[in-house]
C-alpha cells in the first residue's frame, strides 16, 4: 500500500514511515486471511482510484472494471476498513511523536498548552494570588453522550490501545533491532485479531451496553491521566512563578459527566431502572478502581522497623480503625503487623467494601477517604517518604477528588413534548397542549406554591415519568449527592417547559422543605428557539418562584444549546451566528439578575454539529467563557479521537484549559468592529434562506436525500439504543441529526458543512462592500474560525463521487444535484477569493494530506457502496449478505473519513 503520491514534509517522515510499514502488515493480514487476489484487486483499485485523482481520464472505467471484478466483496471491504483503522492510529501516535519532539527541541512552551496559557497570564499582570482565584472560579466539563451511529465496538477500541500502545513503544531510539521486530510482530497479532473481529454485530446494543462504552474512556483512559494532568498544571505554575507557587492549592477544575443512560429523549429503552443501574455501575466501576489503586500502594508502602517513622495522628488512626474493623486485623499477615502504612490501607479497604454495601461503618463521602490517604501523604511528607511513597498516594487522592464515589454525574435528558403530556393527564386536563406557554406557566406555579400532591396516575407514560424522579432521589440517597448532574429539556420553547420539571418533580414526592432539588436545564436546539432563548431566560429569572427554587440552588443556572438541530434547521451560518449571539444575550441576562451561569454547549463531531478544535472555538467567543465555567458534549468518534490514548486525551484536557484561562483572565476580548456585526447577520440570513429553500421548501428534496445517500441503511444498523427520529414521522424535521449528517457524509455531498455559504458570502459582499467582509475574516476570531470549519468540510466533500449516488434517483443530471454543484462552486470560489488563498486548505497541510491519504482508500468503498445501494433497493431491501456488505462500507468509509456524524 504505497504513499508515493503524497507528500510528506520532512517533519511528518515518521508518520509516513509509520503508515507503510503498517500498511505493508495489513497487505500482509489480507492476503493470509483472505487471499492474495483480493490483496491484488485491493491493489488494483487504489491505484486506478490514485490516477483518477490526478486527472486520468481513462481512469474512470478502469476503477468501476476493477469493482465489478471483486468476487470476494466483504473482505475487499474489510481490507480497506482495517488500513483506515491502522492509519488514524498512526496520525494519532504522530502526534504523540511531534509533541515530544516539541519538548525537546525547544525551551519554548507548547502552543496551546498549560505552561503558555500561564505565561500569558504573568505577562499580563497576573500574580500567584490572582491566579490562585482565576483557578478557583474555573469549572471545565466534558461530557460524554451515546451516539446513535457510533460505529466502534468496545472489543475493537481495546484492540486499538494495545496496538497505540505498541507504536508508541517503537518511538524508543533505544530498542535494539530485535526488540522493534517483535513488537512489530505483536502488532500483526492485533491486526490479525482486528480481521477476525466482527465489526458489527447483528442484535442492537443496550444502553448497557453503550454505558461500557463510556466506562472504557472513563476507567481506562481518563482515571490514569487527571493526576499528570495536575501535575503539569503545578509543573507549569512552577516554572513560570517559581518557588512560591507551592502555596497554590489546585482545585478539582476537570470533572467528567454523561448522558448515557440517562438521555430519555426519543428513547423509550430508557428508563427509572435503567437510570439506578447506570449509577451503581459507575459506583461498582470506581470503586473497583480504587480497590486496584489501595492495593498497589499496600504493595508499595512496606516501610516497617527502625529504618522509618510514621506520624502520631497515623497511630491514632490505625487505633480506631482497629477497633471498628477486627476481623480485618484479625487477618493481618504476622510479618505486616509493624508496617503501619500496609496496616491502615487494609482498614482502608475493609471502609470502602463496607460502603458499597451500605453499612454504617462505611464512608460518608469520599471526603472521608481524601482524609485517610491524606495522613498517610503527611505521615510521608514528614519523615521523609516523599520519593518513597507520597507520590503516588497523592495521584490517588488527586482520582478521589475528581471520580468521588460516583465516577461520573448522569445527566437526564427529556423532550418538553413528554413532560406536557404527563402534566396533562395529572391534571385531566386534555387540552393542556393546546394552551399558551403563559396559561400553562401560571397554572404550573400554582401547583409549586400549593400544598404537597400525591398523585395516583392510571397512564403507563405519566406513571413512568413519575418513577424517573423517585429514581434521581433514591440515587442520591444511596450513592450521594453529585451522582445525578442536570435535568435538561430538549426542545424548550417557553418557561412553562421548566416549571413542567419541577412540578413533576414536586408531584412525585422528591421536595424536601418544600425545596426541590433538582438543577433544571433548559435546551435551546432550532435557530428560531435560540432567538427567543433570551426572553424566556429573562422570564424565567424574573419569576418569583423560579428565582426562589434557584436561591435553594445557590443561585446557579445551567442553560445548554443545541448545535445539531439549529444546523439542520437553518443551515451552518445561520445556526453559528444565532449560537455566537445568545452566547452573549445569555450571559448578560444572567449577570443583570445575579445568578451563576453555565453554558452547556451541546455540540457533535461534526462541523455541522459544531465540531472542530475546541481552543479556536473558545477563542471565537470569549465573552461567553469569560465566567470560567464550560460544559461540553464529546459525542461518537470525537470520544475516541479526543481520548482514545492517553497522551491525546491529557493534551486534549490541556487544549480545554489553557483557552478557558486566557478567556476567564479576559485576555482573549477583542474589540469587535462595528462594520463586522452587520456582515455576519447578512451572511447568515442569506445562507439560511438558501439553505431551507433547498432543503424545506423543494418538493422532490426529501426523495433526492432518501435514494441519494444511504440513510435506509443507517436506519436499518443495529448500532445505537436510540432510534434515529424523534418520533414516528418520517420527514426531514422529525430524523435526527446525527443520521442526517452521517447520511450526507457517507455519499461525500457534506452538504450540512457549507450549503448556503457561498449564497450568503455573495450577498455579504454586495450589501457591505468586499472590503468589510474581508476585514471580518481576517481579524474577527468568530467569522475567521466559522469559515475554517466550512472550509474543511468543503475540502472532505467530493461532488464527483456524489453524482453516483445522486444517480441513483434515475436521473443521470438530477436538478437537485445540479443545484447542490452550482452551490459547492460558489461557496468555494467566494470563499478562496475573499481569504486569498489559491486552493482549499492552503493553510491546514496536516488536514489536506489527511484528505488526500484517505481519498484513494475512500473513493473504491464509495462506489461500491452505489452498487450494492442499487441491487439492494431493486430488490426491495432484503435483509440478506448484500445489507450486511452495505453496513461494512458504512463502517469502511466513517473510518476513512473519520466522522459518522
Amino acid at each position: 500500500m504505497s504513499l508515493r503520491h503524497i507528500h510528506f514534509p520532512l517533519k511528518d517522515a515518521g508518520l509516513r514511515d509509520d503508515v507503510g510499514v503498517l500498511g505493508k502488515l495489513v497487505g500482509e493480514v489480507v492476503e493470509e486471511q483472505a487471499s492474495k487476489a483480493v490483496l491484488t484487486q485491493v491493489e488494483s483499485a487504489r491505484r486506478a482510484a490514485i490516477r483518477r485523482r490526478q486527472g486520468d481520464p481513462e481512469c474512470e472505467g478502469e476503477l468501476s472494471d476493477a469493482l465489478s471484478r471483486i468476487e470476494d466483496t466483504s473482505s475487499f471491504i474489510r481490507a480497506y476498513s482495517v488500513f483506515f483503522q491502522i492509519v488514524n492510529l498512526a496520525e494519532r501516535v504522530h502526534r504523540i511523536r511531534r509533541r515530544r519532539d516539541y519538548h525537546r527541541s525547544s525551551d519554548a512552551p507548547q502552543p496551546g498548552g498549560i505552561e503558555e496559557a500561564i505565561k500569558r497570564l504573568a505577562s499580563a499582570g497576573i500574580g500567584l494570588d490572582d491566579f490562585q482565584t482565576l483557578l478557583n472560579r474555573l469549572s471545565i466539563e466534558p461530557i460524554f453522550t451515546a451516539h446513535p451511529t457510533e460505529s466502534t465496538r468496545r472489543s475493537i477500541m481495546r484492540k486499538h490501545l494495545r496496538v497505540a500502545r505498541m507504536m508508541v513503544e517503537r518511538l524508543d531510539p533505544s530498542l535494539s533491532p530485535q526488540e522493534a521486530r517483535r513488537l512489530l510482530d505483536r502488532i500483526r497479532g492485533e491486526i490479525t485479531t482486528l480481521w477476525q473481529t466482527e465489526e458489527h454485530p447483528d442484535t442492537s446494543r443496550t444502553d448497557g451496553d453503550e454505558s461500557e462504552h463510556v466506562l472504557f474512556y472513563l476507567t481506562e483512559i481518563l482515571y490514569r491521566i487527571v493526576p499528570p494532568f495536575y501535575e503539569a498544571l503545578e509543573d507549569a505554575a512552577r516554572q513560570v512563578y517559581g518557588s512560591g507557587s507551592t502555596d497554590l492549592t489546585l482545585p478539582s477544575l476537570i470533572r467528567f459527566g454523561s448522558w448515557v443512560g440517562g438521555d430519555m429523549d426519543g428513547n423509550p429503552n430508557v428508563t427509572a431502572d435503567t437510570i439506578l443501574d447506570t449509577v451503581r455501575l459507575h459506583r461498582a466501576a470506581i470503586f473497583h478502581l480504587y480497590r486496584a489503586e489501595l492495593e498497589g500502594l499496600y504493595q508499595q508502602l512496606t516501610q516497617s522497623g527502625p529504618h522509618s517513622s510514621v506520624s502520631d495522628e497515623l497511630t491514632v488512626r490505625i487505633e480506631g480503625y482497629e477497633h471498628t474493623f477486627p476481623d480485618t486485623v484479625a487477618r493481618f499477615p504476622i510479618r505486616h503487623r509493624n508496617m503501619p502504612y500496609r496496616r491502615l490501607i487494609r482498614l482502608i479497604q475493609a471502609r470502602l467494601e463496607a460502603s458499597l454495601h451500605g453499612h454504617a461503618s462505611g464512608y460518608a463521602g469520599h471526603e472521608e477517604l481524601i482524609d485517610d490517604l491524606g495522613s498517610i501523604a503527611r505521615s510521608l511528607e514528614e519523615n521523609k517518604g516523599r520519593h518513597a511513597g507520597q507520590f503516588l498516594v497523592e495521584r490517588m487522592i488527586s482520582r478521589v477528588q475528581t471520580f468521588e464515589f460516583h465516577l461520573t454525574a448522569l445527566d437526564l435528558r427529556q423532550d418538553s413534548q413528554m413532560h406536557r403530556k404527563a402534566i396533562g393527564s395529572l391534571l385531566e386536563d386534555h387540552r393542556w397542549e393546546e394552551r399558551t406557554s403563559q396559561e400553562r406557566s401560571q397554572r404550573l406555579i400554582e401547583i409549586l406554591a400549593g400544598p404537597p400532591c400525591s398523585p395516583s396516575p392510571e397512564d403507563e407514560h405519566t406513571a413512568g415519568t413519575l418513577s424517573v424522579f423517585q429514581a434521581i432521589q433514591r440515587a442520591r440517597t444511596e450513592i450521594g449527592s453529585r451522582t445525578i448532574g442536570i435535568y435538561i429539556i430538549s426542545m424548550t420553547q417557553g418557561m412553562d417547559d421548566v416549571m413542567s420539571v419541577l412540578a413533576l418533580a414536586k408531584c412525585a414526592g422528591i421536595d424536601s422543605d418544600g425545596r426541590i432539588p433538582l438543577d433544571v436545564t433548559p435546551l435551546f436546539e432550532t435557530v428560531e428557539d435560540l432567538r427567543a432563548a433570551p426572553e424566556i431566560l429573562d422570564s424565567l429569572l424574573s419569576d418569583e418562584t423560579y428565582r426562589a427554587h434557584l436561591k435553594a440552588r445557590d443561585n446557579r443556572q445551567v442553560v445548554m444549546i443545541g448545535y445539531s438541530d439549529s444546523g439542520k434547521d437553518g443551515g451552518i451560518a445561520a445556526a453559528r451566528w444565532a449560537l455566537h449571539r445568545v452566547q452573549s444575550q445569555l450571559t448578560e441576562i444572567a449577570e443583570r439578575h445575579g445568578i451563576e451561569l453555565t453554558l452547556f454547549h451541546g455540540r457533535g463531531g461534526t462541523v455541522s454539529r459544531g465540531g472542530g478544535r475546541v481552543d479556536r472555538a473558545i477563542e471565537a467567543s470569549p465573552t461567553a467563557y469569560a465566567i470560567g465555567r464550560f460544559r461540553m458534549t464529546e459525542q461518537g468518534e470525537m470520544i475516541n479521537q479526543r481520548y482514545g490514548v492517553r497522551d491525546i486525551a491529557e493534551r486534549t484536557c490541556e487544549r480545554m484549559f489553557a483557552p478557558m484561562a486566557l478567556a476567564a483572565a479576559g485576555l482573549l476580548e477583542i474589540e469587535v468592529n462595528p462594520l463586522w456585526e452587520p456582515v455576519a447577520n447578512t451572511f447568515a440570513e442569506e445562507s439560511r434562506k438558501a439553505y431551507r429553500s433547498l432543503v424545506y421548501e423543494t418538493p422532490d428534496f426529501l426523495s433526492y436525500f432518501r435514494t441519494a445517500t444511504p440513510i435506509d441503511v443507517i436506519e436499518r444498523m443495529q448500532i445505537g439504543s436510540r432510534p434515529s427520529s424523534r418520533r414516528k414521522q418520517r420527514g426531514i424535521e422529525d430524523l435526527r441529526a446525527i443520521p442526517w449528517v452521517f447520511a450526507w457524509t457517507q455519499s461525500r455531498h457534506q452538504l450540512p458543512g457549507w450549503y448556503g455559504v457561498g449564497s450568503g458570502l455573495v450577498a455579504a459582499v454586495d450589501r457591505h462592500g468586499r472590503q468589510a467582509v474581508e476585514g471580518a475574516i481576517l481579524e474577527w476570531p468568530y467569522l475567521s474560525t466559522l469559515l475554517g470549519d466550512i472550509e474543511s468540510d468543503l475540502a472532505a466533500a467530493d461532488l464527483d463521487i456524489a453524482q453516483y449516488y445522486a444517480e441513483l434517483t434515475g436521473y443521470s443530471d438530477h436538478p437537485i444535484y445540479s443545484r447542490i454543484r452550482e452551490e459547492y462552486q460558489l461557496s468555494i470560489d467566494t470563499l478562496l477569493s475573499l481569504k486569498g488563498s489559491t486552493y482549499l486548505l492552503e493553510e491546514d497541510e496536516v488536514l489536506r494530506r489527511a484528505i488526500d491519504l484517505r481519498n484513494p482508500y475512500i473513493d473504491p468503498l464509495s462506489l461500491l457502496q452505489v452498487r450494492l445501494l442499487r441491487d439492494w433497493r431493486k430488490d426491495d431491501r432484503p435483509d440478506d449478505d448484500r445489507l450486511r456488505q452495505l453496513v461494512s462500507t458504512v463502517n469502511g468509509i466513517a473510518q476513512g473519513i473519520q466522522n459518522t456524524g
